[in-house]
């Protein structure tokens, strides 16, 4: 099932709300005092909201299909993920540590535990089973034009506490007093608001986050270009993954079917954005732990590059309509997104990538001129922002002839004739057209 993004943007606005709620109610009968459990002034936990998102768009088939299991597995993965970026984020953010999972079992690095992440699986479940279809059914109680009225406003009341918020951490508030004015007042319909799920819960709550930890940040080596895990690393790996993800697959490709095949995710040269992100993402998410045993990362990354590789089929199929892979024929598969030979080959190539690869890439990067580097990397981010965009727009062309709808404005014939059927299907030899 699709949603509309008013339907995604009621999903975000009520999940965040209730993870609130949750969380107050929880801090309530634990802490025994009220505090406000969001980041924001307002009543609002946005991680689940995001979480909830996630959930909702990129596991809707589990659902249809009525696959419990795998649907349990896909939001106690996802869940935890989001919950350990958004803790990773506030720390980067904040210098600041919100929550603290290390003296629990099976925990990594006091942001995630195994205990937690089984509680987000079966939330996951009874979200998508049913809260998302009660939500839906009270989104159309009221009248579109107004409901979306609605949604737009309180949108606008978030946006309005996220930058007051902020104005107030960076201390820089005084300079816009209108905005200082926004932050209380929200601050004081959420204390109100909070005392009130105090007194349901015959409670008096202590401070959900008794001291916060600062966390002190190393200086950046000063001088180097892409130094750590900076935008520039990340960014460079991201087109060096590509290539060589591209280059990987097609060798691939040769040895297993004796041919040589197009593995290219654009029109333009051999880069295969899957396995740039994913190398982009790897070295974000496990740069941390790039030290820690090979079994360690082994597992982390056959369950994340499962989850993600499942996650890009779902989305390149609503967006462009496109299966660009099927695994339905090899055994222990997953909708045909995913298999299970297929992440174990994702849990080698994290092994591979942080124990071999990366160190000498890394070193390689930081080598390169600082001013030069710069220039590079933003000269490479212009032409792929290029090539995807032309890729995107050749592949709905691509999809809508196939449709049987004729170009009509002069762009779409110009796309035609440079990229007709035939060169498309050679750029891209498994790709499946679907409704």
């Amino acid at each position: 099932m699709n949603h509309t993004g008013y339907e995604l943007l009621w999903i975000f606005l009520s999940y965040s709300f209730l993870g609130w709620v949750l969380e107050t109610i929880a801090a309530a009968v634990k802490q025994k005092r009220f505090l406000n459990r969001g980041v924001l002034t307002g009543p609002v936990c946005t991680v689940y909201g995001i979480g909830a998102v996630v959930l909702t768009v990129f596991l809707w088939e589990l659902v249809q299909e009525e696959q419990w299991g795998f649907l349990f597995l896909g939001s106690m993965i996802w869940s935890t993920a989001v919950e350990w970026l958004a803790g990773r984020s506030l720390e980067k953010l904040h210098h600041s540590r919100w929550w603290d999972y290390s003296e629990k079992k099976w925990n990594l690095d006091g942001y995630i535990c195994l205990e937690y992440a089984v509680l987000w699986g079966v939330l996951g479940v009874i979200c998508l089973r049913y809260g998302n279809p009660m939500l839906l059914r009270l989104y159309h109680l009221l009248p579109e034009p107004i409901m979306r009225l609605l949604l737009l406003l309180a949108l606008a009341v978030l946006i309005l506490d996220a930058v007051s918020s902020y104005l107030v951490v960076m201390r820089i508030s005084k300079y816009f007093p209108q905005m200082e004015s926004v932050h209380n007042r929200i601050a004081v319909q959420t204390v109100r608001l909070g005392r009130w799920v105090a007194e349901q819960t015959q409670r008096r709550m202590e401070k959900a986050y008794p001291g916060i930890q600062r966390i002190r940040t190393k200086e950046q080596q000063q001088g180097v270009f892409a130094p750590g895990c900076s935008f520039y690393k990340l960014a460079m790996l991201f087109f060096i993954g590509s290539f060589l993800g591209d280059v990987t697959e097609t060798i691939f490709c040769r040895v297993r079917a004796g041919i040589w095949m197009s593995r290219s995710s654009v029109v333009w040269g051999p880069f295969s954005i899957v396995w740039g992100l994913a190398i982009m993402l790897a070295t974000l998410v496990l740069y941390n732990y790039r030290n820690r045993s090979d079994s360690f990362i082994f597992l982390f990354g056959t369950v994340l590059g499962g989850a993600y590789e499942y996650i890009c089929s779902v989305f390149t199929e609503l967006v462009f309509g496109t299966v660009f892979w099927d695994y339905s024929e090899i055994p222990f598969n997953l909708g045909g997104r995913i298999n299970l030979l297929y992440c174990f080959f994702w849990g080698i190539a994290a092994v591979v990538w942080l124990k071999l690869l990366y160190p000498p890439l890394s070193r390689w990067i930081e080598r390169i001129p600082k001013g030069k580097g710069i220039l590079l990397t933003w000269c490479l981010i212009v032409f792929m922002c290029l090539d995807i965009a032309v890729s995107a727009v050749a592949l709905m062309r691509y999809t809508e002839r196939s449709q049987g709808k004729e170009a009509v404005s002069s762009w779409e014939k110009g796309i035609d004739e440079r990229f007709d059927d035939e060169r498309m299907a050679r750029i891209y030899p498994n790709a499946i057209l679907t409704k």
